[in-house]
């Protein structure tokens, strides 16, 4: 910061001192005053004043204080004991000057026209300001302030251009990204969500969300049969008399599970397709891809499309479903089977069909991928209902041999329902469910019954279960119990070849202990029980499908996960007759 000080006359009390601060020219008719102006200005930053009297030059470098740098004359000492008053402002540079420059500098093409609009604009936003301070010192402390626009400079007018459009690109940049911004946020375009272990790939594709997600299995099984006599109904190898090996899925097939949703006027809205291929030979037959294998060359695996559904409601009326998807009664019983990420009873080893049974048979029964219009209510303090109407499924003579009655024809639809309550008391959570099963079966047949008989019989199950976590225990129990429900699959040897219902029931317990963060070892024990009907005497019959499993899963990261079991499964028929035998498996998932 420069100054030029003028001082005029003689003697302590100079009556004319004059400042030129960056065009700006103070003149002060005595020293206080003059001290009082410099002391504002020091505010500025570091100052360099030039003080001129009888040609005697003196440097000043410290205005707030009492030591002057380099002096060459004798006219600094006073400026800072003199007492006075007023001061007055006066031009050193005409003020049209500025804009002239602007004006020269806009012809030769240096500034654009928003460049020399916006250095027009602070010019005379500067002089409005210096107007007002002038107006407001005569009010007050009696000096006058005046801008002045110093003689401009080409160079300086150039740098500030040059920043100007330093701003002006900056801005354009910073809209720039915003434009960009707004377009990923375009319905046109495709974008990949965060991806979350377990949750699947999710595109957002404008107001519709695309998820892929799935599953693949493998394990290797080795099957040693305990002998014994076949048992018509029971789910044990042990009467094949042959040890087999084999590579097979779990009871889980692969999956490829496609689930698109999206929120329109206030409504949630989601179609499924599940795909889930086998990795054996397909054998068609009653249970088409679920039959069996077929260990012949040339063959190919089955696709069980168990998932063709959609769902529309929200969280605060509830959610109607309707299509094919996993149906309710037994369902929470499955999902939270441990065998679920392993083989457990693998039914056959010498013919693999996609899945193994599991716990399927040894302690509930199968829940199945049914077509259903239901509904599920929102959650009130952890409870939900819910409730619907399915296709109705044949009563099916599953132990052969004409022991038990059929059905082909259904005049009502199957109606299932459940409840279910979660809570959560510091560490300690958990889940209770429970479930009931209706449906009308008939007209019935069977040998005893003829062809043409009008008999018809009311199947009817319910179930109750929970699931409790304990900091690294986890405990799961469950039991049901029907009346014509049957075993191992739903209306499964339901009703006797007389006519009458056979009662049925299962349970099973398991409990796993977390070893370690990614160690985890699991063991259950579950059977499922079927008794004769009134009047019935078929002892070959199965009275007892029951099992114990072992097995321990190490998860390698968030997609694998390794798992090694064993398992003991019989078979037991009403009168002598039995079967066991014994499993080892080992294998890999992967889930996405």
């Amino acid at each position: 910061m420069s100054f030029r000080l003028r001082l005029s006359g003689r003697g302590k009390a100079p009556s004319d001192l004059t400042l030129r601060h960056d065009g700006i020219v103070f003149r002060a008719d005595c020293l206080s005053n003059f001290y009082w102006i410099m002391s504002e200005l020091q505010m500025r930053g570091p100052n360099q004043v030039r003080c001129v009297r009888k040609g005697m030059n003196t440097q000043v470098t410290e205005f707030g204080g009492r030591t002057f740098g380099k002096r060459r004359g004798r006219c600094t000492a006073p400026l800072l004991i003199m007492a006075g008053m007023s001061v007055t402002a006066v031009p050193a540079a005409r003020a049209d000057d500025y804009n002239d420059l602007l004006d020269l500098l806009r012809a030769k093409g240096s500034l654009t026209q928003s460049e020399y609009s916006m250095l027009h604009s602070r010019h005379v936003k500067h002089v409005r300001e210096a107007e007002r301070a002038d107006d407001a010192a005569r009010r007050g402390h009696s000096v006058r302030y005046q801008y002045v626009p110093r003689a401009p400079d080409t160079v300086d007018m150039e740098a500030e251009a040059s920043a100007v459009r330093a701003e002006v690109a900056a801005r354009s940049a910073e809209a720039s990204m915003r434009s960009a911004e707004a377009e990923m946020r375009s319905a046109s375009i495709v974008r990949v969500a965060k991806y979350v272990p377990g949750k699947g790939l999710t595109f957002h594709a404008g107001a519709i969300d695309i998820n892929l997600s799935g599953f693949v299995n493998g394990f290797y099984s080795y099957n040693s049969p305990g002998r014994g006599a076949a048992v018509a109904g029971g789910i044990s190898s042990g009467s094949s008399g042959f040890d087999n090996s084999g590579v097979r899925n779990g009871l889980l097939p692969a999956a490829l599970i496609t689930k698109i949703s999206t929120t329109q006027e206030g409504v949630d809205m989601q179609v499924v397709f599940g795909m889930y291929p086998g990795l054996n030979n397909n054998k068609p037959g009653a249970f088409n891809a679920n039959t069996g294998g077929s260990s012949v060359g040339l063959g190919t695996p089955g696709i069980d499309f168990r998932q063709v559904y959609f769902t529309a409601g929200n969280e605060k009326y509830g959610t109607f479903k309707i299509g094919r998807d996993i149906a309710l009664f037994g369902s929470d019983a499955i999902l939270n089977d441990m065998t679920l990420l392993g083989v457990g009873s693998p039914g056959t080893v010498t013919d693999p069909g996609n899945t193994s049974f599991g716990r399927i048979g040894f302690g509930y029964v199968y829940a199945d991928w049914i077509p259903q219009i239901s509904y599920t209510s929102p959650k009130f303090a952890g409870l939900q209902g819910s409730v619907g109407i399915f296709q109705p499924l044949d009563q099916y003579n599953y132990a052969g041999g004409g022991l038990s009655a059929t059905s082909t024809n259904h005049n009502s639809p199957m109606v299932q329902a459940k409840a279910t309550y979660d809570f959560k008391a510091g560490d300690f959570k958990g889940h209770i469910w429970t479930g009931l099963f209706i449906q009308n079966s008939g007209p019935l047949s069977s040998a005893r019954l003829g062809e043409n008989s009008k008999t018809s019989r009311m199947a009817e199950a319910g179930e109750v279960g929970a699931k409790l976590d304990w900091r690294d225990f986890q405990a799961v129990a469950y039991y049901y119990y029907g009346s014509g429900l049957g075993t191992t699959g739903l209306l499964f040897d339901g009703i006797a070849d007389n006519g009458r219902k056979r009662n049925s029931e299962g349970y099973y317990l398991q409990l796993s202990y977390t070893i370690m963060k990614k160690l985890r070892l699991a063991g259950s024990y579950g059977q499922s029980n079927l008794y004769q009907a009134p009047g019935e005497n078929t002892p070959s019959l199965v009275r007892r499908n029951e099992s114990e499993v072992g097995a321990l899963y190490y998860s390698v990261n968030d997609w694998l996960t390794l798992a090694t079991e064993f398992a003991h499964s019989e078979s037991a028929a009403h009168r002598p007759g039995r079967a066991t035998d014994n499993t080892v498996s080992a294998g890999a998932m992967i889930f996405f």
